[in-house]
């Protein structure tokens, strides 16, 4: 499969975090960040210019569009693939570790996650990531069911078991993503990970604990499968959300009735746990 690749050179920060966010909205499924460079990537057969050109005339953008295989793009996401080392929130103890298969486990954390990360989202280089592994410390995941929207590579859903949830639902509408999730989750010898390649959450599904690494325009536009299938009593963790779009989560949240209990921030990034009572 031939892969379209963006790159934009010269950005600020804000700006690649800006970039992230909307191409993610239009089907761009990677993402490489180096000093002030930012490579982006989506199929060629998705690839819309029109909806690109509307992002970067925002602000200006200017960018270098080129064609790729799938293989020379995979290639180099493996040999740039560095481990990921998450503390418990606030501390210096550590909590998880993710790491490629050519990578030695490191003991000294909780938790060792082997992650191929392929063309999928979700190896903690992230900011929303690190937030989403980071603070699912602080839940109980002991026998716990658990819906991860927007499963990515799975490592989200492969840390909840790992943490004891008794079964877990991983979703995700992208058909490349969930087969990289199916390789994560048997690299990783987990047993209560069950795939589901749809774009929202069915309405037969309920969960106590929801993880939503997605971004604000999709959490908008599935909160009421979100709020359908979560239990009472049920904590939710969102994330791929930008700082400047806090008011708008925790409003969409307060009229969904859920009880907004921590907004946790890093960088221009932030995530929200939340309950439904």
């Amino acid at each position: 499969m031939e892969y379209i690749e963006i790159l934009f050179e010269n950005l600020a920060d804000d700006e690649k975090e800006f970039l992230i966010a909307l191409l993610a909205d239009i089907g761009f499924e990677g993402f490489e960040e180096e000093n002030k460079m930012l490579r982006a990537f989506i199929p060629f057969i998705e690839f819309e210019e029109k909806l690109l050109i509307k992002i970067v005339e925002i602000k200006n953008i200017k960018y270098l569009k080129s064609i790729i295989k799938y293989k020379n793009w995979n290639e180099i996401w493996e040999s740039d693939f560095q481990p990921v080392l998450i503390n418990y929130p606030n501390t210096d103890i550590p909590f998880v570790k993710i790491l490629a298969h050519f990578h030695k486990p490191d003991p000294s954390f909780l938790l060792n996650i082997s992650i191929t990360p392929k063309m999928s989202f979700g190896t903690g280089h992230h900011e929303t990531t690190h937030l989403m592994v980071a603070h699912m410390s602080e839940i109980d995941f002991k026998e716990k069911s658990v819906i991860d929207f927007g499963t990515g590579t799975g490592i989200l859903a492969i840390l909840a078991e790992k943490l004891g949830a008794a079964h877990i639902v991983a979703i995700d509408n992208d058909e490349w993503s969930i087969k990289n999730a199916i390789e994560n989750v048997e690299v990783n010898n987990c047993s209560n990970i069950f795939l589901q390649h749809t774009e929202t959450i069915l309405s037969n599904l309920k969960a106590q604990i929801i993880l939503a690494n997605i971004n604000l325009n999709t959490i908008r536009q599935n909160i009421n499968a979100i709020i359908n299938a979560a239990d009472t009593d049920s904590i939710l963790l969102f994330s791929g959300i930008m700082l400047h779009d806090e008011e708008k989560i925790l409003q969409l949240l307060q009229t969904a009735e859920l009880k907004v209990k921590a907004v946790y921030k890093k960088d221009n990034w932030l995530s929200v746990m939340a309950t439904r009572t």
